[in-house]
């Protein structure tokens, strides 16, 4: 197994990001890691010679222009970029600000946006390289309290699907993750937001319901951050990656059940709905 690929990893300070980065210094590769914090970075993940650590802020195209550049000079290429860097946004979609769904689009979405539009000259120039987006279960499945995080990873999910026309021509690889749940710090305060709005009686027995079921979830997921590391690292050695990889027995339950739905409800449908066209 080569072991001197190049990792670029955004949101690397906790959680799946996390994970992966120490099992890819365990394992002999470069990574470049970048979060919001540099300190959190380095306490997190400690010294180490293949590691460069970066303060980027997602949103800065200039920031993130030179962190490619300074991954490329210190380690002479680029080779697998994890989009990992977002959070959380729950509550009813009536009580969610226009404010806080911009945010979270903006984290969710466009920073994922503006790394691949950053890294993409590095890697058409390579002719190689596999770009993972992080979607979610959510990016496939609409959960009740979930509307701007699961709108957010639906349009990280399409995206990776579009691009991956584009970019299979040129030798690049694009995989959306989707994951279900992980035991990490996701469903913690400071990963994940509430509506800021006045509440409304109508939605109380779902709100109360929800955040019960949050709470009893935190940090008691079923899917080891270790093992994700272990299946990514492995995936980015596939010769014919999937693009959509649904990784958890929960996400793949989740999925089938979905489209078990779907085939089921286009079949019911199906005579109507295609009898749109022009009479011959």
């Amino acid at each position: 197994m080569r072991k001197n690929k190049v990792w670029f990893v955004t949101g690397a300070s906790k959680g799946l990001g996390l994970a992966t980065v120490k099992k890819l210094l365990e394992q002999g590769y470069k990574v470049t890691a970048t979060s919001r914090s540099i300190e959190d970075l380095q306490q997190a993940v400690g010294k180490h010679d293949n590691f460069l650590p970066l303060e980027m802020d997602l949103l800065n195209e200039t920031a993130i222009q030179e962190a490619v550049e300074v991954t490329v000079n210190k380690f002479g290429s680029l080779d697998i970029i994890f989009n990992n860097a977002g959070y959380g946004q729950v509550g009813i979609f009536e009580e969610i600000s226009d404010e806080l769904a911009r945010k979270n689009f903006d984290v969710n979405v466009f920073g994922t946006f503006n790394v691949i539009r950053n890294v993409l000259p590095q890697l058409r120039k390579q002719k190689y390289g596999h770009i993972f987006n992080t979607s979610s279960i959510g990016g496939y499945v609409g959960f009740p309290v979930s509307t701007i995080y699961n709108a957010a990873k639906f349009a990280v999910d399409g995206l990776t699907e579009a691009l991956t026309h584009e970019l299979t021509p040129l030798g690049i690889h694009v995989t959306s993750l989707k994951p279900g749940g992980f035991r990490t710090n996701f469903l913690s305060s400071g990963s994940l937001v509430w509506e800021d709005s006045s509440p409304s009686e109508d939605y109380d027995e779902l709100r109360q319901k929800s955040k019960t079921n949050l709470c009893k979830n935190d940090h008691n997921q079923g899917g080891d951050p270790d093992k994700f590391a272990d299946l990514l690292i492995q995936m980015s050695q596939v010769e014919h990656p999937p693009l959509h990889l649904f990784v958890g027995e929960d996400a793949y339950k989740l999925a089938e059940n979905k489209i078990d739905h779907i085939q089921k409800e286009m079949k019911v449908w199906k005579n109507p709905a295609t009898s749109t066209g022009f009479d011959e």
